[in-house]
């Protein structure tokens, strides 16, 4: 089986927060354990919610709170979330109890939708907001949240409103040779603009430009 971390796409600094974020309370009371995932997916829950409010504000600036509140929460219900935990296959990855496992908890909705919320809230504490929000891009793309194309729309901003283009810059790199992430600066002439993380420069620098954008209003 694929290591979760090859699918997920994120590798934990500090693996234990991947193993609560998998450890269902059944599997925890076998063990004599007090470690389950019960609170990381509390703190995922806030964080999956503020990522798509903000997208969603970025994104359809004419729409009401109305609406807006419609398309979260459609994004967020456990059918959402239970379609993306059957798309990378979670189920196989969860430490589950002999009870849970035999009555088919690998499958079940209300198991596989707090895990997606507990990995959320592990990304969130091991590798921070920017993260946990690629992740939750990557998972939700091909829905109103799939990911835009930063650099092109700041581009045209820039464009008509200065008639000139967007330079971007490598400031540094972070971390081992084999999982590194980088830190760009987009700037207009000297001005800088915008700055961004990824774990591959292209990402680094839609971050850097997505940052611009909001910088810029």
């Amino acid at each position: 089986m694929k290591p979760l971390e090859d699918v997920i796409g994120y590798r934990f600094r500090k693996p234990e927060y991947l193993k609560e974020a998998l450890s269902h309370k059944s599997f925890a009371s076998e063990i004599k354990s007090g470690v389950y995932n019960e609170r990381l997916e509390f703190l995922g829950d806030s964080v999956l919610a503020a990522v798509v409010a903000h997208q969603l504000y970025v994104d359809f600036p004419n729409e009401s709170e109305g609406t807006l509140s419609k398309k979260k929460s459609q994004l967020v219900s456990r059918q959402s979330l239970a379609r993306w935990a059957a798309e990378m296959d979670l189920g196989a990855y969860l430490y589950l109890g002999v009870g849970e496992e035999s009555s088919g908890g690998r499958a079940r909705q209300s198991v596989l939708c707090n895990a997606i919320e507990a990995l959320i809230g592990a990304m969130y504490l091991d590798g921070g907001f920017e993260a946990a929000r690629q992740f939750i891009s990557r998972g939700l793309k091909g829905t109103v949240l799939e990911e835009t194309d930063y650099k092109s729309r700041l581009q045209e901003v820039l464009q008509k409103k200065y008639k000139s283009p967007p330079s971007y810059q490598v400031a540094g790199a972070s971390g081992p040779e084999h999982d590194k992430t980088f830190q760009v600066l987009v700037q207009l002439g000297k001005r800088l603009l915008g700055r961004g993380e990824g774990k591959t420069k292209k990402d680094a620098e839609q971050a850097a430009a997505r940052n611009a954008l909001e910088n810029l209003g």
